[in-house]
């Protein structure tokens, strides 16, 4: 049964991992996975997320079904989060998906079936599971220039030259904030130009957003994604409440789709609803029930939100301080940019030879591009990182 089965190439930031877990030295430092740690190098569950799922114990009554597209009340409150009132509900499609992964599967499998002449634009560089999973549906693909190696930051210039180059209804990948591997990411000003161009090629976005309010803020994170919808007739967004809720176990994701009019939401809603339940029926409900808690409770949504502002603030310190530590080391600022980067991760526009002689030589753990997890640096380790990055000539 199983001799047609072809090998699958392993996953680069998993397989880092298991070297990582191998590798005997106290000092090693891991700065591959992409999930926040703290100072104490573990992934905390928030107050607010431990006190919801408290009061979820107590007043929990079934474990039956949700509906398809999950609760109503997870729609309506991550509605608010991500798109405040840039766009109407009535005009918007919903659904509960396993995790951020689960909804951009779902948007890419609604486009291969759907439209399969579109084709689908991503970032170069994007997150490393888009193209496969991509390639996975039959959705048609390309990417677009974003990221300039040599200054480290969006190459605006050659990314609207190439967006002007595609065929209506295409669609284009945008990150909403939070620029997953770089940490790059566009200015307001440059969403509105993005915008502009989209439109004039009639062209559909596609915002994935997985790190609100690691960046600037929550709405201020929210600007482009707000921005476009509120210009939009049709647009996708995968939105992902694993990294600033830390509810990663617990697959929490969502899909909106905005549409023209009611009659077309209907239509829209009815083949989200389909996608569900020919992948996994009913969407799991617990880590949305706890988001939905979490934002409906003035007080839990209080505190939940200090405690996200702690953790952003706490990630732009240290990039300051490792930029600081870094120009040191090198006796230039040719590593500002790193505190001019957003969210989780940056790169250091370093070749593999180099990030090998990182993990070889010092025992510092990167994804092979030179993609660095900033959470995963801590005070105790800035200044051995920024001599050890010097040394091996990046």
């Amino acid at each position: 049964m199983f001799e047609l089965l072809k090998e699958q190439p392993k996953d680069p930031i998993l397989g880092l991992s298991t070297l990582y877990r191998a590798d005997p030295r106290d000092t090693k430092i891991d700065l591959g996975v992409g999930v926040y740690k703290n100072a104490e190098g573990t992934t905390p569950i928030m107050r607010a997320v431990k006190k919801a799922e408290e009061m979820l114990w107590k007043a929990e009554t079934t474990k039956t079904y949700t509906s398809l597209p999950g609760q109503a009340d997870y729609h309506a409150v991550m509605h608010d989060l991500v798109l405040g009132d840039a766009v109407p509900s009535d005009r918007t499609a919903y659904c509960a998906t396993p995790g951020g992964t689960g909804a951009v599967h779902h948007i890419l499998e609604l486009i291969a079936k759907t439209k399969p002449e579109a084709k689908v634009w991503f970032s170069n560089p994007t997150w490393g599971n888009h193209m496969t999973i991509a390639k996975h549906v039959g959705a048609q693909f390309g990417q677009y220039r974003y990221f300039d190696e040599e200054t480290r930051a969006v190459n605006f210039a050659a990314m609207k030259e190439d967006l002007s180059a595609i065929a209506a209804g295409d669609v284009v990948v945008l990150h909403g904030c939070c620029h997953n591997p770089t940490g790059a990411n566009l200015t307001q000003a440059q969403w509105k130009e993005v915008g502009e161009i989209l439109t004039e090629k009639n062209a559909i976005p596609f915002i994935d957003i997985a790190y609100q309010g690691f960046g600037d803020g929550l709405d201020e994170d929210a600007f482009g994604t707000r921005h476009l919808a509120s210009k939009f007739d049709n647009m996708f967004i995968s939105a992902s409440c694993s990294k600033n809720f830390g509810i990663y176990r617990e697959r929490t994701g969502i899909i909106f789709v905005i549409c023209k009019d009611a009659d077309q939401k209907a239509i829209v809603q009815g083949n989200l609803n389909h996608l569900n339940r020919q992948n996994f029926s009913f969407p799991p409900d617990h880590g949305a029930s706890l988001v939905t808690l979490v934002l409906s409770d003035a007080t839990l949504r209080k505190d939940w939100e200090a405690e996200l502002e702690e953790v952003r603030l706490g990630m732009r310190s240290i990039r300051e301080k490792l930029a600081a530590a870094l120009n040191a080391e090198a006796g230039s600022n040719r590593f500002g940019f790193l505190a001019e980067h957003r969210g989780m991760f940056s790169r250091l526009g370093a070749s593999k030879d180099k990030v090998d002689r990182l993990r070889e030589e010092h025992g510092i753990y990167m994804v092979g591009d030179s993609r660095l997890n900033i959470a995963g640096v801590t005070e105790a380790t800035i200044d051995r990182l920024a001599k050890a990055v010097i040394e091996v000539g990046i």
